[in-house]
């Protein structure tokens, strides 16, 4: 890379037209704008890193506000009484060079009963030319006094898809290839989280030797497992061989793996297989984001008939995958489940 920049702050979008995923939220915004409508109380709402703050920036110079006009203010630092009787006073000076003066003011549920309270009035009457931009991701946490104030907007997460449509485009213009496979893997460990997403990809790019990330590369970045794991482990449990599934799972463990990226990466193979199986006509969509090595073992197994990789063996995991988080030992459950699946 070029710089040292991250890559989040380097592709964040600059304008409407460059944000992903939030059309139901920029189509409004921009009516607003071309009606002259403006609200000037906004609720911005939605997970860690869909673009609330920087949805905000785009729309307050979207509507003409200069940086000099432009406060952001973080509850989670900024949140007793004294701060918001501060920006209560600050808010009845007329902007320095632009029609509006806009607030941003970032997770907004941090802030204390007294500050809420405070923030109230002004919310219900702000001075014309103010405009209030609250974002937060835990909306439930607000009062219903301030959520009736603002003109709300709930940010959806990003899809799987999009998250790796994005870092494949990044990467590119880093001048790095991701493969599908890894692109795939970098979405499934970002949740939804743009942000998070290009903060894998970085790590991918300054990890690598070479100017092509695959899919282990970033297995060891995040956690994941790597795909000869996780085939030697579907295969062990195609042929019933509890020990070979065994030695498997404690390969994983051996390797740090994160359990719960690994038990949601098995689900998604036995998934691939059973669904490969049942729509013939549609399995390479199916199989698409596995790699071609690994997508041609899945696709013979669903060929294999009377394959104990059904449905029934997919919700045995499921299960053990949901009691990762409450165990002791992060690979007792998929342990567990390995062993009885083997007794049947």
């Amino acid at each position: 890379m070029s710089d040292h920049t991250a890559l989040y702050r380097k592709y964040r979008p600059e304008t409407f037209a460059e944000v992903r995923d939030q059309d139901h939220i920029v189509r409004v915004l921009e009516g607003a704008i071309k009606k002259g409508e403006i609200p000037h109380a906004l609720l911005f709402s939605g997970t860690r890193g869909t673009g609330k703050t920087t949805l905000a920036r785009i729309f307050a110079r979207a509507v003409g506000a200069k940086e000099i006009d432009i406060t952001e203010m973080d509850a989670a630092s900024n949140r007793g009484i004294d701060d918001i009787r501060e920006l209560k006073e600050a808010v009845f000076t007329m902007p320095y060079e632009s029609p509006y003066k806009v607030y941003i003011i970032d997770e907004v549920h941090m802030l204390t009963k007294e500050a809420f309270n405070a923030l109230l009035k002004t919310l219900e009457e702000p001075p014309a030319h103010v405009i209030f931009i609250l974002a937060t991701t835990e909306e439930e946490k607000l009062l219903d006094t301030i959520l009736s104030r603002c003109q709300v907007f709930r940010f959806r997460s990003p899809s799987r898809s999009v998250l790796a449509t994005a870092v494949t485009e990044v990467a590119k213009q880093e001048g790095f290839i991701l493969s599908p496979e890894a692109a795939d893997l970098i979405a499934l460990a970002a949740d939804g989280s743009f942000r998070d997403a290009l903060g894998v990809t970085q790590k991918v790019i300054m990890a690598s030797g070479d100017t092509i990330g695959d899919a282990d590369e970033v297995a060891v970045i995040i956690g994941a497992p790597r795909s000869a794991i996780l085939v030697s482990l579907i295969e062990a449990l195609h042929e019933k061989n509890t020990d070979a599934a065994l030695t498997a799972l404690a390969s994983a463990v051996a390797e740090h793996v994160d359990m719960k990226l690994f038990a949601r990466r098995l689900l998604e193979h036995i998934r691939a297989v059973i669904l490969a199986r049942l729509q013939p006509a549609v399995r390479e969509i199916h199989l698409s984001t596995f790699g071609a090595d690994t997508g041609a073992v899945l696709a013979k197994l669903a060929d294999a008939p009377a394959s104990p990789l059904n449905s029934h063996l997919l919700l045995r995991f499921l299960i053990a995958t949901d009691q990762i988080n409450r165990s002791p030992i992060p690979h007792l459950p998929l342990e567990l489940a390995i062993v009885e699946l083997g007794e049947k």
